[in-house]
């Protein structure tokens, strides 16, 4: 078999998150500016090629995964490795791999640490690179849950929605509450619905590389004091699940005025249960001051949300450029080719 590639896409969280991790539900659509691109190609040994130590070489795939079982996850390339094992573990009891290794490696464009999904963008393009060499169907429902199950195996506090909507690609509706949740070959999995995304109008997103930290930040607290019950945080995670509600409501009407409404009352909630970098809550004011809406697109660092018109547009990109950010329009969102500053 020669060279085969696979890609995920960058995401921006529209509305619900972060309740997607607490059985809530939102609304993601992928960003076509930016990807992760993992290659396999034909070797004697198993070769993650981020790692060139003897140890991050096999014999074969069974041997990375025991590796894996006995040892635990380490080194640069440990996100392709869960996806290795994960996939090996997941696809073994049922389909009888041919004996064929390979390099693997990858590419990647998406803004590290800024709330983009760029760890999950490797996993995903990882696991679906496998597939292609495996000649293996894993169905996009079913390949977001083994996602999120090799990142919990390193550790990653995280919920399903970067993974379906990486997944699924487009715009996505997701509801991960406790009646819509199905559990397939041992791997749980929510309601998805995938939207029109044609339907979203003059979205934006704006990102900083400058004030990025990883999800754990964000999610080690909050997921305390959701376990802890913690009233204020259950009560804000329900509103914020029915804003991914009404958002689709919203979206499907072309209700635009409505849905930027949504997105800024997204933060807001997002404000009253979680600590915020003084420099992300910079991003949304200085939007919001332009008249737009905003909200953060993942853990922080990067920003999405509606704007009314060209004028509020330009100003819109000259400010927040002003403050250091990097300035977007979403390739899956509209016709013409894509601006970056």
């Amino acid at each position: 078999m020669s060279e085969i590639s696979a890609k995920a896409f960058a995401r921006a969280g529209l509305l619900g998150n972060p309740s997607d991790g607490y059985h809530g539900k939102s609304i993601s659509f992928t960003i076509r500016n930016f990807s992760a691109e993992v290659c396999l190609r034909p070797s004697s040994k198993l070769r993650i090629s981020s790692d060139w130590e003897a140890d991050h070489q096999y014999d074969s795939i069974r041997e990375l995964s025991n590796r894996v079982a006995e040892r635990g996850f380490y080194g640069a390339g440990r996100l392709i490795t869960a996806a290795i094992h994960r996939f090996f573990r997941f696809v073994s009891p049922t389909v009888d791999l041919p004996a064929r290794n390979f390099e693997v490696s990858y590419t990647t464009n998406i803004p590290r640490q800024v709330g983009l999904a760029g760890s999950s963008s490797i996993v995903v393009a990882t696991l679906r690179a496998l597939c292609l060499w495996y000649n293996v169907t894993i169905p996009p429902h079913l390949l977001a849950s083994l996602s999120l199950a090799a990142e919990t195996d390193l550790g990653i506090p995280a919920g399903l929605q970067d993974r379906v909507i990486q997944a699924m690609e487009g715009l996505v509706f997701m509801d991960f509450s406790a009646d819509a949740m199905r559990c397939e070959q041992d791997l749980e999995f929510g309601k998805y619905e995938s939207l029109d995304p044609t339907l979203l109008k003059n979205i934006y997103v704006a990102y900083t590389t400058h004030a990025g930290q990883p999800t754990e930040i964000l999610h080690n607290d909050l997921r305390r004091r959701f376990d802890s019950g913690d009233s204020e945080v259950i009560e804000t995670i329900q509103q914020l699940a029915s804003l991914a509600e009404r958002g689709k409501a919203a979206i499907l009407k072309q209700d635009h005025v409505q849905l930027g409404q949504f997105i800024n009352q997204n933060f807001d909630l997002r404000k009253k249960i979680c600590r915020l970098d003084p420099r992300h809550v910079e991003m949304v004011e200085t939007a919001r001051n332009c008249g737009a809406s905003a909200k953060f697109c993942g853990s922080g660092g990067a920003i999405v949300g509606t704007y009314g018109n060209p004028e509020i547009l330009t100003r819109l990109r000259e400010q927040l450029m002003r403050i250091g950010c990097k300035f977007i329009l979403p390739k899956e969102l509209i016709q013409s080719p894509a601006t970056e500053t």
